[in-house]
């Protein structure tokens, strides 16, 4: 039977309308706005569109996915879509307020799940939050998101120093926690984390908001919780 982990998302506050005592904090799944299930057709239509092909990104990716290939299992391919294009990867960086950056890591065994492996796709510059494909043979590849830099935890663990990282690899409990189910697929979690910050920046800039049809309903889905919340 394959592990369920906690759902959350690591989001910000955007622009204090969503409650964020740190840089980041994690909001249930259940207290999210829903997505226009429309925009998710593995073209990523509403970041612009594929346009052209990046060999530097084809070949960086080649590396991995043949690890992969020896295991069983594979990438999703609307990451690959996105990661391969010539003019998407940058885009979500860019946007990304709290400096956030691609950066794809090789295959990482799993610390709860053998057979499973996680791939790092995304991370936050200070290390806040990494995220994080999980894939497992027979399933479809999901998002989750960690504070633990899975890579560094187990080059720690295994150079057998006094210093073991920062984290007990080996404590089930302790990586169950640290590991969060964040998105089923790369482009549901790509837009959420591009709208999120397209509305931070609208919101928290000196000049006057603007904000879409699209950003307006997604922000609105706060203010009408807000509006309905019990006074405690």
């Amino acid at each position: 039977m394959s592990i369920r982990f906690e759902a959350s998302w690591s989001g910000s506050d955007l622009g204090g309308h969503r409650s964020c005592p740190n840089t980041y904090d994690q909001y249930s799944h259940d207290s999210l706005p829903p997505l226009d299930e429309r925009h998710f057709k593995g073209t990523f239509e509403w970041l612009g569109g594929h346009a052209g092909t990046s060999e530097d990104r084809v070949a960086e990716l080649e590396t991995v996915t043949e690890e992969l290939d020896l295991k069983g299992l594979s990438l999703p391919q609307d990451f690959i879509t996105y990661f391969t294009s010539a003019n998407l990867p940058d885009i979500l960086g860019d946007q990304s307020l709290t400096c956030c950056w691609s950066s794809l890591s090789e295959p990482i065994p799993s610390p709860v799940e053998t057979g499973a492996f996680l791939v790092r796709f995304f991370r936050d510059q200070q290390d806040c939050v990494l995220w994080y494909f999980y894939l497992r043979p027979g399933s479809s590849a999901f998002v989750v998101h960690s504070h633990l830099e899975y890579a560094y935890e187990y080059e720690a663990h295994a150079s057998g120093g006094e210093f073991k990282g920062n984290s007990d690899i080996d404590d089930f409990d302790e990586q169950m926690e640290a590991l969060q189910y964040c998105a089923p697929t790369f482009e549901k979690w790509a837009y959420r984390f591009w709208i999120e910050n397209r509305i931070s920046e609208a919101v928290e800039s000196e000049d006057t908001p603007s904000l879409d049809e699209e950003q307006h309903a997604y922000l609105n889905h706060y203010r009408t919780s807000h509006r309905h919340s019990p006074s405690v």
